[in-house]
């Protein structure tokens, strides 16, 4: 199990920034690594919630320019850190509110 997340780890640690989710569908040996698949399913939740939060906060005026915005984006920031600090320590550890969607995703 050391061994595979040792493997994993950089793919783990870039799922947070995109490249590694794009490395883990393209890349079969990654495919393979159950711990890089959680931090992809981890990242992709997180992803997903970036969406949300920017599209819900562009689309409301006003409230959610000075408050859906600048909070959710600051939660999605301190979610990344999280999740990249936890990838790096070589943690399956989820993300906080949002990590237990993160299993539900089919990858």
């Amino acid at each position: 199990m050391a061994k595979e997340i040792e493997k994993g780890k950089l793919c783990a640690v870039l799922s947070y920034i995109l490249i590694g989710i794009i490395w883990y569908f393209v890349d079969k040996e990654q495919k393979k690594n159950a711990y890089v698949r959680f931090h992809v399913q981890q990242a992709l939740t997180l992803l997903i919630l970036s969406v949300i939060v920017n599209v819900t906060g562009t689309i409301i005026p006003i409230l959610g320019w000075f408050i859906i915005l600048p909070i959710g984006g600051l939660i999605v920031f301190i979610f990344w850190i999280i999740g990249v600090i936890n990838a790096l320590s070589g943690k399956e550890k989820e993300l906080p509110l949002i990590g237990k969607y993160g299993k539900r995703l089919n990858i």
